[in-house]
């Protein structure tokens, strides 16, 4: 059934996406506020309690409603699956933005590529040389393809293959809002900001991210060039402060060909500006697939997208055989 619950839910989202002025993401802003100031006082216990409050209850509300409908009806629950995954899965809910920074490229507006990317990623973009723009776009294009739909098609399928439903799915995309925002200072939901609320829900959405950000970086080196994203994958992970967010972002880089990571990265580490324009800088012996990488350009966002599309086609089909299997057996 989860095979049919992502696939529904997928075409639906292309067909009809939720929109960018929907009451889902403003609810879930209230709610965590609402967690936040009336159960954080300053402790390193209370920011599990509110983490946990936060994200645990919501999860334990959708699994009571799928189990109910379930005692009733498998199609009622197979329904309730789509209605959950529609809100919490899909391209859509990001892709405006990809698309519209697209758009601007193409017509040769960079300005309004700048400033897409600034009301996207929250940064100031005014300055950035186009390489740069390019670059900051196809990592964070990369990095919401796997929050929006890899992360959340793991923890779907693995809890619903233990009968509960799409808890999974809304776990995921919890964790990722709670890890967002609560690491934002000034988005502090008008609650007094305390950083190990942020440092908690930071730490606990990187367990839970660990193995669904190794699986969506292999994914991307099985339909792409399966070498130089393995080296890419071993060579440069380390250079993002977040080590899930490098291993995805290191392993695409070597299946299209581009380089990502610049020194000029905000959240790199480790100086590469040598290896940027030769390719070679900052190689050991056996190290070569840097040779092949290019600076970004245009063309590689055409190359994500078709990165991301194969690597969904990857992990439904691999998740329409295991359902096969179990229908068989």
């Amino acid at each position: 059934m989860s095979f049919f619950a992502v696939l529904l839910a997928l075409v639906i989202e292309q067909l009809k996406p939720l929109p960018r002025n929907n009451w889902v993401y403003p609810g879930l802003l209230a709610w965590l506020g609402w967690a936040a100031r009336n159960l954080d006082a300053g402790l390193r216990r209370h920011a599990w309690v509110v983490w946990g409050v936060a994200t645990g209850l919501p999860c334990l509300v959708v699994l009571a409603l799928f189990l109910a409908l379930a005692h009733w009806s498998q199609l009622l629950a197979l329904l309730f699956d789509v209605a959950v995954l529609y809100l919490t899965l899909g391209f859509r809910q990001f892709s405006h933005y990809f698309t519209d920074i697209r758009a601007a490229l193409d017509a040769g507006d960079e300005r309004e590529a700048r400033r897409l990317l600034a009301e996207w990623k929250r940064i100031d973009a005014s300055d950035l040389p186009r390489s740069e723009l390019l670059r900051q776009v196809i990592e964070h294009a990369l990095l919401a393809a796997h929050r929006h739909v890899f992360g959340v098609f793991f923890w779907f399928v693995l809890l619903s293959s233990l009968g509960l439903g799409p808890t999974g799915a809304v776990l995921y995309r919890l964790a990722v809002f709670a890890a967002r925002h609560w690491s934002a200072p000034e988005r502090a939901f008008d609650a007094p900001s305390n950083p190990l609320l942020m440092a908690v829900a930071t730490q606990l959405f990187a367990w839970i991210d660990l193995v669904p950000s190794r699986l969506t970086a292999f994914g991307f080196a099985v339909v792409g060039n399966f070498e130089e994203a393995i080296n890419a994958w071993r060579r440069d992970s380390a250079l993002w402060s977040q080590a899930n967010d490098g291993v995805i972002l290191a392993s695409a880089s070597g299946a299209v060909g581009v380089r990502l990571a610049g020194a000029d990265a905000p959240f790199a580490r480790g100086d590469r500006s040598s290896g940027i324009d030769t390719g070679m800088g900052d190689l050991g012996p056996g190290d070569t697939a840097a040779s092949t990488e290019q600076l970004p350009q245009a063309a590689h966002l055409q190359s994500v997208v078709g990165l991301v599309w194969r690597s969904v086609v990857l992990w439904m089909l691999l998740v329409a055989l295991l359902t096969l299997a179990n229908l068989v057996g």
